[in-house]
């Protein structure tokens, strides 16, 4: 007898994660003359590239089933107290801060700011962040976060040769202090060796800068042994000599320490981790970098700045410089393209929260009780390195002196830092106490310390720094630092940020190429469990026994995903997946010693960050034609493989394509790569039109990276974090991504392309969820409802917008574009004024202008609801009728409501209305608008004005509300 139907799981997740009801898709199949989500399949994917039968994965399960067992991976990783520092430290996320921003979907689910009027909370607390930035490293330029500590140090290298060359110089040696962390070290030799930049590791006593050979040095201040030098003197030589210096330093350090700005230094990088966010086994933290005005055309990543609005207020926005590596393409000496923006937000908060007085007392317990710990080992006996310290202690003992150490600390669930001489290290942290102190020197001397004695060095430990050491310039005096101490103040605050961006808690973002999906409740939940979050990334192998599950099993699942028979969670962003994915293909090439092959070939469609990959890997780009329905040239391809066959190392191709179409011809183009001994390299953003139809390898892929914050539904978070793992092909898999402090990798790995070895795996809890609640069936429903609705709403405004491309049967894939170029001579209305007056029906702008000028594109996903896929649709063909009545006359082509848009509160209540059309014209154009307003905080905002005056910190108190 078949199962009552009341034993079913009444929390089964993939309805809830699809949108559309049955009756839904089958209406909207109607609408499109078919039959079943298999025959849009059979209408939309090339027949020779159907995956032959079902994943090989697990049924969908119930929410608190999947849970359930997570929870029982989590108790397999063991949280002991770490004081193993390397820069990471565990640090206390007020509370305030962890349920109102990381665990709140009204900031993880905001998407990039490039609709600023609709993200003027999030710009704002950006600012906030690079203001803390600039003030504590004494620098007045900073960016919105970059991914990591040692892959901001890799930038800062290729920064300051680029500033080099623009100065004329054509020197290519880089000098790297022996005192970095030993992973910064590792990920800076990963990125030099293919720009042929020749790294010297060396002390800088040695270092001779007299034969002018140098363009650039990285300092870490304090050192990863602790050491704080006075490095003012030896900077000013540099500078004479030529050479640019970079800093990497600790920002609550610099509440105590002279900055490197006043140092002399040109860029100072580093993380912001302390600074309230979880350890997460290594990530995602927010790196920072700052430097001098001087350097502002070079500086990678992304800049707020400040502009004004059509009514002359200012307001927050991304700055010219967000947009230049696109436009640079191949010439790009950086292919980052994102921030780790929810990261970012946290540590500005915290300092908001703080304030300066604040967190100098953080930074002074830590360091009090450092010194304490300090005094106490000298008097038993026991030697300490190199002095002043800020944290961190190294302390020279003999191998079984250590040995004796390391057991003892092991018995009180200790961790410290081992080097190879046997020394052990200790970095104090925001967790740390004088108990804690005193279990330490127990720890070392091998006898309580009694209470008597423990006071007594408590009064005599000198807590001081050196004259020219100690920092007396003042900091963070914007009132922003001032004002919010109080944790109903600082809610309020987040709130009232948070209230002027529009996120996926108010409406869809329709973004094509960023697949900005449902993240579940149930995904988020884990990132939080301390058994996830309080997890040092180079704690020993026998207390992270859960997240190595974790890692094994997703890396199968994404491998079965993709067909590949390795995977690398290494990669921390999208980008950092295409350079991983390149820098693997380069290293085969060169085992099998070919080392001539360096020719990449890319379709000009292709997103920017592709070329720019493709150059940092040292390759030569050769771009690829498209023909006039969108799809790769092939008759080029094949011309343009052939002429450089000699030096052909790969294709970067993306699929789906970044026109939205399941191009029929993609067997044929690895083929040609292929005979030709390149390689192909996938670009993955668009694998939700994939996963269960089709696989990269099946169609000869051999690398492919993988945005698990588009397809795997880690949420965007305004903008980052982001996960890019990448798969590969069976040959490759020897040379995947190592890593020097744990040991990951063998002979043949390239070195590390981010500082922890496997990125940010704190959020990789949130894939995996999401892969164990969906299943092999879910996850292949989940791709046929994207392509369906993406058809359901082309099928709708295809009557008052063009479709640009289409496959060869009429379909698209999972977005498609629409095709406004028209309208501009007939009205005088481009993308970007339907962009900005979508704001007035609520919505975000789809994709303007990308991969085509004048265009928008749109991408659904499968988590809409049919209901909100027509709100969109509606308003879209609303604004076509008020782009019509422009083009007849009925409205003026300047100060129309498009041309006006978005409109704010203050507009439209203001006394004086001027405006050919009505206020509710205005501000309510559709009947939904009026049950739920969102209202811009700002009119639209002029980015000329903006790229002209650029400031990167805050400005004054009443300029921005």
């Amino acid at each position: 007898m078949p199962d009552p139907h009341f034993l079913e799981s009444n929390d089964t997740f993939v309805p809830r994660h699809i949108g559309p009801t049955e009756s839904d898709i089958q209406a909207m199949l109607a609408t499109l003359n078919l039959s079943s989500l298999e025959s849009l399949v059979e209408a939309t994917v090339p027949s020779d590239i159907h995956l032959q039968g079902p994943l090989t994965l697990q049924p969908p399960r119930g929410e608190q089933e999947v849970l359930a067992e997570l929870r029982g991976v989590a108790q397999q990783n063991h949280v002991w107290r770490s004081l193993i520092g390397m820069g990471y430290y565990d640090c206390i996320t007020p509370p305030v801060i962890q349920r109102n921003i990381l665990e709140n979907p009204g900031w993880y689910t905001q998407y990039t700011p490039y609709q600023a009027e609709i993200a003027q909370g999030r710009l704002e607390a950006l600012v906030n962040f690079q203001t803390m930035v600039a003030d504590l490293t004494g620098l007045p330029l900073a960016n919105a976060s970059l991914l990591d500590e040692a892959t901001a140090a890799a930038e800062a290298m290729t920064m300051c040769a680029a500033i080099s060359r623009a100065a004329g110089n054509e020197r290519h040696k880089f000098f790297v202090s022996e005192n970095c962390h030993p992973q910064t070290i590792a990920v800076v030799q990963t990125r030099a060796e293919p720009l042929g930049i020749v790294l010297q590791i060396g002390a800088i006593q040695s270092l001779d800068l007299s034969k002018g050979e140098f363009f650039g040095m990285l300092l870490q201040y304090p050192s990863t042994d602790g050491y704080v030098g006075d490095y003012s003197e030896f900077i000013t030589r540099a500078h004479a000599a030529g050479v640019y210096v970079v800093v990497a330093t600790d920002l609550l350090a610099l509440t105590l320490l002279r900055s490197p700005g006043e140092c002399g230094a040109d860029v100072a990088v580093g993380s912001s981790q302390r600074f309230g966010v979880p350890l997460g086994f290594g990530g995602p933290h927010a790196a920072f970098m700052a430097t001098k005005e001087e350097f502002r055309r070079q500086m990678p990543g992304r800049i707020i700045g400040v502009s004004k609005d059509v009514t002359g207020r200012l307001a927050y926005r991304l700055s010219l410089q967000t947009r230049e590596q696109h436009i640079r393409r191949e010439k790009a000496t950086s292919n980052i393209c994102t921030a780790q923006v929810l990261l970012a937000v946290m540590a500005g908060m915290y300092a908001v929260y703080h304030g300066p007085a604040g967190l100098r007392r953080i930074a002074e317990r830590i360091h009090g009780l450092t010194m304490v710990l300090a005094e106490g080992l000298r008097r038993h006996g026991c030697a300490i390195g190199l002095e002043p310290v800020f944290d961190t202690l190294r302390v020279p003992l003999s191998p079984g002196q250590s040995d004796t150490i390391l057991n003892r600390a092991r018995q009180q669930k200790i961790n410290l830092r081992r080097y190879d001489d046997h020394s052990l290290g200790m970095s104090l942290d925001e967790w740390s106490s004088l108990d804690e102190v005193r279990r330490l020197l127990a720890i070392f001397v091998g006898q309580d310390i009694p209470e008597e004695e423990l006071r007594s060095i408590l009064t005599s430990a000198d807590v001081g720094y050196p004259a020219g050491l100690g920092r007396t310039s003042a900091y963070l005096t914007h009132p922003v630092f001032h004002r919010y101490h109080a944790e109903h103040e600082l809610l309020r605050y987040i709130h009232r940020l948070q209230s002027r961006d529009l996120s996926l808690v108010h409406s869809m973002i329709p973004l094509g190429s960023c697949t900005m999906k449902l993240n579940a409740t149930a995904e988020m939940i884990p990132v939080t469990w301390p058994e996830f979050g309080r997890l040092h990334p180079f704690a020993p192998a026998d207390q992270t026994q859960g997240y190595q599950i974790l890692f094994q099993q997703l890396e199968s699942w994404l491998a079965e995903v993709t067909g590949f028979a390795g995977i690398s969670l290494q990669p921390n962003a999208g980008s950092q997946g295409e350079y991983a994915g390149l820098m693997v293909i380069r290293a085969y090439h060169r085992h099998r010693g070919e080392t001539q092959r360096d020719v990449c070939l890319i379709p000009v469609s292709a997103h920017g960050t592709n070329p720019a990959s493709a150059s940092m890997c040292g390759m030569t780009v050769v771009p690829v034609a498209c023909d006039q329905r969108g799809n790769v040239d092939l008759t080029d391809l094949e011309a343009k493989a052939t002429a450089h066959r000699a030096r052909l190392a790969a294709l970067m191709v993306t699929y789906p394509s970044t026109h939205g179409v399941f191009e029929e011809s993609i067997r044929r183009m690895c083929q040609i790569v292929h005979t030709h001994g390149g390689q192909v390299y996938m670009d993955g953003a668009n694998m939700n039109a994939q996963v269960g139809l089709c696989r990269p390898a099946d169609l000869g892929a051999d690398v492919c990276h993988l945005n698990l914050h588009k397809t795997f539904c880690i949420p965007h978070g305004g903008g980052g974090p982001g996960m890019g793992p990448i798969g590969v092909a069976r040959h490759l898999v020897p040379f995947m991504p190592g890593h020097p402090v744990t040991q990951l990798g063998g002979p043949q790995s390239i070195g590390p392309v981010s500082a922890a070895p496997y990125g940010s795996p704190s959020i990789l809890t949130i894939s995996w969820v999401y892969i164990a609640l969906m299943g092999r069936e879910g996850l292949t429903r989940a791709t046929q409802v994207a392509i369906l609705n993406a058809n359901y709403m082309a099928k709708r405004l295809e009557k008052h917008y063009p479709v640009l491309y289409t496959g060869a049967r009429g379909f698209v894939a999972h977005e498609f574009i629409l095709d406004l170029r028209p309208l501009k001579e007939s009205s005088g209305v481009e993308a970007m004024d339907v962009a900005k007056r979508l704001m007035d029906y609520g919505f975000h702008a789809p994709t303007v202008s990308f991969p085509v000028a004048g265009t928008l594109m749109i991408e659904p996903t499968e988590s809409e609801v049919k209901a909100e896929l027509d709100r969109l649709c509606e308003a879209l063909i609303a604004i076509r009728g008020e782009i019509q009545a422009v083009a007849e006359g009925r409205q003026p082509r300047a100060g129309n409501v498009l041309k006006n848009a978005p409109h704010t509160a203050s507009t439209v209540t203001a006394q004086e209305w001027a405006r050919p059309y009505s206020r509710e014209e205005a501000a309510f154009p559709a009947p939904w608008v009026r049950e739920n307003k969102f209202w811009p905080s700002v009119g639209r905002i002029d980015e000329a004005y903006g790229d002209r005056h650029l400031f990167c910190t805050c400005p004054p108190v009443d300029a921005v509300s």
